[in-house]
C-alpha cells in the first residue's frame, strides 16, 4: 500500500476515534454494566453495597406480577400499535399521494402531531379522556347525549386510550415515510396496468403493496423498537395506572431503578427488555430476508 494512502487511513481513524470513544462510553459501557449489575443485589442505602446473587433477579422477573403485567401490555401495545401503523399509515400515504390542490399544505400539517413532544401529548390526552370535561366524551355526547365514561379508570379502556394516543402521534410520520416510498413507484407501471385492464384494487395488490413491502418491513423494525422502549406516553398520561394496567416495561424499569432503588433488579428487567427487542428485530429481519428471496 502506498505511503500516502496509509497516511490517509491514519488520519481518517484519528478523526473518527473521538466519536468512537464517546459512542463506546455512552453506549457500550452502560450496556455492559447493565448486564453486570443484573447479577447483583445493590443496596443504594449503604453506598451501593453489592451482593452477588447469580440469577435470582431474573427468577424474580418471571414471578413478579407487576413485571409480568408490564411485559403483557408491552407486547399488546407494540403489536396493536404496529398493526394499525401499517394499515392507517398506508391509507394516509395513499391519500396524500393523490394529486389535488393544496396537497403540499396537507402534507405539512399532517406532521404536526409527530412534531409535538410526547410528554405534552400525554398530558393533553389525560385531559382529553376525562369523563366530565374531556374532548373525547364531549364529541361522543354530540351524537349520543348523556354518554358518560371515564376512560383512564378501567384497565381495558386505559390501555386502548394509550394505544390511540400513540397512533395519533406517530402514524402521520409513518405515513410520510411511506409516501416517500410511493414517490419512487413509476407512473408508467400503473399506466401499463390500466391498459391491461387492471382495476385499482388489483393495482394496489399487485403493484403498490409488493413494491412497498420492503419499505414497510424496514420501517417496522425502527417503529417496533421505539414502541418497545416507550416510556413518556405512559409517564405523562396514566403513570402506569390504573394499578399497573398501562405500565410498559421501560416504565417499570424506571420505577424499580429510580423510585424503588432496586438497581440490580431493574438491570435484570432491562436485560429482558433487550432480549424482547432482539426477538422483534430478528422477526422483522427474517421477514425482509424472505421478501428479498
Amino acid at each position: 500500500m502506498p505511503v500516502h494512502s496509509s497516511k490517509k487511513w491514519l488520519i481518517a481513524w484519528l478523526l473518527i476515534l473521538p466519536v468512537l470513544l464517546i459512542r463506546g462510553f455512552t453506549t457500550i459501557y452502560p450496556s455492559v454494566m447493565t448486564f453486570y449489575n443484573s447479577f447483583f443485589e445493590i443496596n443504594m442505602f449503604t453506598g451501593g453495597e453489592r451482593r452477588f446473587i447469580w440469577f435470582d433477579n431474573f427468577a424474580r422477573v418471571f414471578t413478579d406480577e407487576k413485571v409480568i403485567t408490564s411485559i403483557e401490555f408491552t407486547v399488546i401495545f407494540t403489536a396493536m400499535s404496529m398493526l394499525f401503523h401499517v394499515i392507517l399509515g398506508l391509507f394516509l400515504a395513499m391519500l396524500l399521494n393523490i394529486d389535488f390542490k393544496g396537497k403540499k399544505f396537507l402534507r405539512t400539517i399532517t406532521l404536526i402531531p409527530w412534531a409535538m413532544p410526547m410528554v405534552v401529548v400525554g398530558l393533553a390526552a389525560r385531559w382529553a379522556f376525562n369523563d366530565t370535561y374531556g374532548l373525547v366524551n364531549d364529541l361522543i355526547r354530540r351524537v349520543f347525549p348523556g354518554f358518560h365514561f371515564d376512560w383512564l379508570i378501567y384497565p381495558e379502556s386505559a390501555r386502548l386510550a394509550v394505544i390511540l394516543v400513540d397512533l395519533w402521534k406517530d402514524v402521520p410520520f409513518f405515513a410520510i415515510l411511506l409516501l416517500a416510498g410511493l414517490q419512487f413507484i413509476s407512473d408508467e407501471i400503473y399506466e401499463s396496468a390500466k391498459i391491461d385492464g387492471a382495476s385499482k384494487t388489483r393495482m394496489f395488490l399487485s403493484i403498490t403493496l409488493p413494491l412497498l413491502t420492503r419499505t414497510i418491513l424496514t420501517l417496522s423494525i425502527f417503529f417496533t423498537l421505539w414502541r418497545i422502549v416507550s416510556y413518556d406516553v405512559v409517564y405523562s398520561m396514566t403513570s402506569g395506572g390504573p394499578g399497573d394496567a398501562t405500565s410498559l416495561l421501560a416504565y417499570r424499569i424506571a420505577i424499580e431503578a429510580f423510585t424503588n432503588l432496586n438497581i440490580g433488579y431493574a438491570s435484570a428487567i432491562a436485560v429482558c427488555l433487550f432480549l424482547l427487542m432482539a426477538v422483534f428485530s430478528s422477526l422483522n429481519l427474517l421477514a425482509i430476508k424472505r421478501q428479498d428471496q
